[in-house]
Order: C-alpha cells, then sequence, then structure tokens
C-alpha cells in the first residue's frame, strides 16, 4: 500500500495532502474536511483506514493553507465559506483526474461538517467526475440551492443524540434530486467518538462506496 505526501495547485494557493493507494485500488475517496478539522483528523484517518483496507485509495487534503487555518482559528469564517472550500475541492478533483496513478479511478467524497456542504456543492459543479458522496455528521443544509442539482447517490450519517444536526440532515434530504438515504446511528453524539460507533461510519460509508463506485465500474468495464 502506497502512501504519499502530495501538494496540490488550487488556484493561487498550494495545498497539502495524504494520498494513500492500496495495490489493485477500486477507486478513490476524498476527504473534505471542515468545522477548524484538517487532513490530520483522527477520525477521518481512521475511516480513511478502513478503506483502505477495502481496496479504496483515499487522499485527505487540507483544503485551507496553514496561513488560513489561523486565521480561522481566531474567526471561524474561513470554515463555513462553503463557496471556497467546494472551489478547492473541485480542483482537487481535477488534479485526480490528470495525475496519471489516479485518472482511471471513479471519485467518491466523504464530507464532515461544513466539508460535507462543500462536497456536495462540489458535486453539483463536477456531476461528471463524483460517483458517490457520504456525510458524517455534516451539514448538508449549507449547500443551499445546490442540493437540487446533485447527481451523485448521496448517504447521510448523523448520531442518534446529536438532535439539531438530525433535522438538518432531514430537510436536506427533502431537497436532494439524487438517490439519497439518511443512517441514524443509535447512542452516537456529533464526533462519533462512542466505542464502535465511528467503526459504524466506516461500514457505511464501504458498502455505499461499494456500491455505486466500485460495483458501477466492474458493470461498465463488463
Amino acid at each position: 500500500m502506497a502512501e504519499q505526501s502530495v501538494r496540490v495547485r488550487a488556484g493561487a494557493v498550494t495545498l497539502d495532502g495524504d494520498l494513500t493507494l492500496p495495490d489493485g485500488a477500486r477507486a478513490i475517496v476524498l476527504f473534505a474536511h471542515g468545522s477548524g478539522s484538517s487532513r490530520l483528523s483522527p477520525r477521518n484517518r481512521h475511516v480513511a483506514e478502513l478503506l483502505n483496507e477495502a481496496g479504496l485509495a483515499t487522499l485527505l487534503v487540507d483544503l485551507l493553507t496553514p496561513e488560513e487555518e489561523m486565521t480561522d482559528a481566531r474567526t471561524a469564517r474561513l470554515r463555513f465559506d462553503i463557496r471556497l472550500l467546494a472551489q478547492r475541492l473541485v480542483e482537487v478533483t481535477d488534479w485526480l483526474r490528470e495525475r496519471a496513478e489516479t485518472r482511471g479511478l471513479r471519485v467518491g467524497y466523504f464530507g464532515a461538517s461544513t466539508g460535507a456542504a462543500a462536497a456536495l456543492v462540489a458535486a453539483a459543479i463536477r456531476p461528471e467526475a463524483v460517483g458517490a458522496i457520504v456525510s458524517r455528521g455534516g451539514r448538508p443544509d449549507l449547500a443551499g440551492r445546490a442540493l437540487s442539482l446533485v447527481r451523485a447517490p448521496t448517504l447521510l450519517i448523523v448520531g442518534g443524540e446529536d438532535g439539531v444536526v438530525i433535522e438538518l440532515n432531514r430537510e436536506a434530504l427533502a431537497e436532494l434530486r439524487a438517490e439519497a438515504t439518511l443512517v441514524i446511528v443509535p447512542g452516537a453524539t456529533h464526533l462519533f467518538e462512542e466505542p464502535g460507533a465511528l467503526d459504524e461510519v466506516a461500514r457505511l460509508a464501504r458498502e455505499w462506496f461499494e456500491r455505486h463506485l466500485v460495483a458501477l465500474r466492474t458493470r461498465g468495464a463488463a
């Protein structure tokens, strides 16, 4: 399993990322972090490792530069700039499609918190590129009008004890026109810190990506 640090040019900035390519990778999942998180998030890295074990490549990338993260730590403003985060995600997606070792892999998005909204907006901008989306404790409501433009099958995962976010996800689910499912993990809070909760998120994500990225690719090849 090849792991490497990468740098991705996105407009006027360069973003840092960690790319993992299992032997015979069947698809690639691009992680979109939010709410002050980064590619070093232990929760997302745990999910990524379990996806890697299932033969899925992953790219965890910081959508903000170190300087922007310092500004955001003081103001909490950039983490809610969904348009900026989505555009960065589009740039990273285009980079994956141009890179020799990843251009043949179907792309999925895994978004957390405000990163989920960015993933949905980016998927609406690049409908031909994104094959599936998974949101963990996300704020899909922040995607606004882009929700109705998303074509990728979307899985919304929310903790059973995350009351406000459950309602926001239900409202977003009603706006989505693509195939979409809301799964509530009993007993889990917003960060899925309870024993076994994050493993359940990873299991649900793996099954969703295998169904909508890997299986579709296999049928297409046949």
